[in-house]
């Protein structure tokens, strides 16, 4: 089954179907390059949420249409965040970031299931962030990642300052966004920024079997282990292993847990069911 066949008739410009337990969330702007509006990312926040609830939504593919995977934020339309009367004042501009575009990416970073990237075209600005935020990423051989955002004379938002560093290092992060040159899919994975490049038209297939695997494993354990990494990131040693030592104790009161050490004594494959 096509997992876009069966589309929400809700909202064309966020296209979204389950299938075999994933969530599938599609960009369909491609005359914009998929450049997100306001309504577009409240529509992914939301999907995200409701599959951090769904025990039927086991992981979380997102991914685009057309020739790009996300030109950034189109802010026409937007809500400005400014007073009254529409006279900016200090602190409104920070206020719109941390209820727009950081909102967005925390939403990926916080979402309780694995969630996969599959870049299919040009990944720029708050688009190449919403791609490095999520677990894994998959890129059509086609796909570009921009820091656009020196080009317009612009500081980078949507977590960008926190996320490139942490995979990538200072110095590459600051090469990166001090020129805000294309960085095309096959020099991302050798920085590390994606897990694998496919051919273009490989690339749906590939996020399907990767998140079919993932829907297929231990939810609770992998929510667990995906908190666990990114904590690890801003946490001492004391506080990542009294982490780890809570996780395991979490985890060990699941049905899957306790599936998978029966599994083991009795010599077979285990059959989660994401409890």
């Amino acid at each position: 089954m096509d997992p876009l066949d069966s589309l929400d008739p809700l909202d064309s410009l966020v296209l979204h179907a389950t299938d075999n337990g994933v969530s599938w969330i599609t960009l369909n702007r491609p005359d914009a390059m998929n450049a997100v509006t306001w309504d577009q990312r409240e529509r992914i926040i939301a999907l995200l949420a409701e599959a951090s609830a769904d025990p039927g939504v086991r992981a979380v593919v997102i991914t685009a249409t057309g020739r790009g995977f996300c030109a950034g934020a189109d802010l026409r339309g937007a809500p400005t965040g400014a007073a009254p009367g529409g006279e900016r004042v200090a602190g409104d501009i920070a206020r719109t970031i941390r209820q727009g575009a950081q909102r967005l990416i925390t939403a990926v970073l916080d979402c309780e299931k694995p969630v996969i990237a599959a870049v299919n075209g040009t990944a720029a600005g708050l688009g190449a962030h919403l791609a490095l935020a999520c677990d894994l990423v998959l890129a059509a051989e086609s796909a570009r990642f921009i820091e656009v955002f020196v080009r317009r004379g612009l500081v980078p938002d949507g977590g960008g300052a926190y996320l490139l560093p942490r995979l990538v290092g200072p110095q590459r992060a600051k090469e990166l966004m001090f020129f805000g040159d294309a960085l095309a899919a096959a020099d991302a994975e050798r920085m590390g920024l994606v897990n694998r490049v496919v051919a273009d038209g490989e690339l749906a297939a590939t996020a399907k079997e990767w998140a079919e695997r993932l829907a297929a494993g231990p939810t609770r354990a992998l929510a667990l282990t995906k908190h666990l990494v990114n904590a690890s990131l801003d946490a001492d040693r004391t506080s990542a292993l009294a982490a780890e030592a809570w996780a395991q104790e979490i985890n060990m009161s699941t049905r899957d847990a306790n599936e998978g050490v029966a599994s083991f004594v009795e010599r077979r494959t285990p059959k989660y069911r994401g409890l």
